[in-house]
């Protein structure tokens, strides 16, 4: 019996790396894997045209969207992207901002006001720091190059002030220029680190992520796995395939990052970086599977209930397909 061909698009990560080298099997599955740099792009033609039977998602498109019924693509309980945040708010310090609560009051650029990233740094910021979205003059657009896709920015339904730059300005221009107080997001302004008044909030942010995540034991989630609705209806037991082998996939990763010989990564103390990561996690923090990551996943679907974007509290359970043959 033949197998399915299926088209899956996903950014170039290690951990993904044996899927696009065909170097994993895949139950029923003949697949093609489209290794696209830009999530947005990803998302966009997604989005716009379904151009892919599976892909990555942003998460918090994905929980706005899927409650709604607008939303053709269900998600597996597969997390391609995750980063800790603090690291991404960059300040300009002639603003007079020398801790998180100073920020409240001030002009904000964010490449999407909806994006994961963000929702993550707001969520982070209230929750510890007392900074109130609705207090802050928010600009969207791009960071470093003009322009953003409209289909991808959304709006709460609160009292939140949010004023798009435009097509010819960069949030980065903005920062160095003094008419924002900060840029916050999934993309670093490149002035930091070439203007010397252009600083993160944090600048030892890996301590303060660190303690993030021994405090909360969370690693943020961005993104996703979808699969078109309509495909999965037709055949249920592609989620499962799908999940084992990315499952499989990370293992591949995972274990040649303890490969003594192995220089596939150009870290020269990945050694050291891979001992303090099962120190602080306790072994491998990129889970996958909905109990695993529910705590992180409640926390995010949270910061979404409560800034408006979702008008009911979500049912995580609801959101992503049932795995019943692999746990983690």
């Amino acid at each position: 019996m033949p197998k399915l061909s299926l088209t899956l698009a996903c950014g170039p990560y290690a951990h993904t790396a044996a899927l696009a080298a065909d170097n994993v099997t895949l139950e029923g599955i003949d697949l093609t894997f489209l290794p696209i740099e830009s999530p947005p792009e990803i998302f966009t033609r997604m989005l716009a045209h379904q151009a892919f039977d599976a892909c990555e998602m942003s998460l918090s498109h994905y929980f706005r969207h899927r409650p709604q019924g607008d939303f053709p693509f269900v998600a597996i309980p597969v997390f391609p992207l995750r980063k800790f945040r603090h690291s991404f708010i960059v300040i300009n310090r002639r603003s007079g901002i020398t801790a998180p609560g100073d920020l409240t009051g001030r002009r904000i650029g964010v490449m999407e006001y909806s994006q994961t990233a963000a929702v993550w740094i707001r969520g982070i910021l209230q929750d510890a720091y007392g900074v109130l979205p609705e207090s802050i003059e928010w600009f969207t657009g791009g960071v470093n190059r003009p322009g953003h896709p409209q289909v991808l920015q959304h709006k709460p339904d609160g009292p939140v002030s949010i004023n798009y730059i435009g097509e010819a300005r960069t949030l980065n221009d903005m920062l160095v220029a003094g008419e924002l107080d900060a840029v916050i997001g999934a993309r670093l302004p490149r002035a930091l680190g070439r203007e010397p008044h252009v600083r993160r909030l944090f600048p030892n942010y890996r301590e303060v992520e660190q303690e993030y995540f021994r405090a909360t034991r969370i690693f943020p989630i961005m993104h996703t796995i979808v699969i078109r609705e309509a495909l999965y209806a037709q055949k249920p037991w592609i989620a499962e395939s799908l999940f084992k082998a990315f499952v499989e996939a990370k293992r591949i990763a995972w274990d040649a990052m303890h490969d003594d010989g192995n220089t596939r990564l150009m870290l020269p103390w990945l050694a050291d970086d891979v001992e303090e990561m099962e120190t602080l996690c306790g072994g491998d923090p990129w889970w996958y599977g909905v109990d695993a990551n529910r705590h992180v996943l409640e926390a995010a679907a949270g910061y979404l209930h409560r800034e408006r974007f979702v008008a009911e509290p979500l049912d995580i359970d609801e959101l992503f397909t049932p795995i019943v043959s692999v746990s983690e």
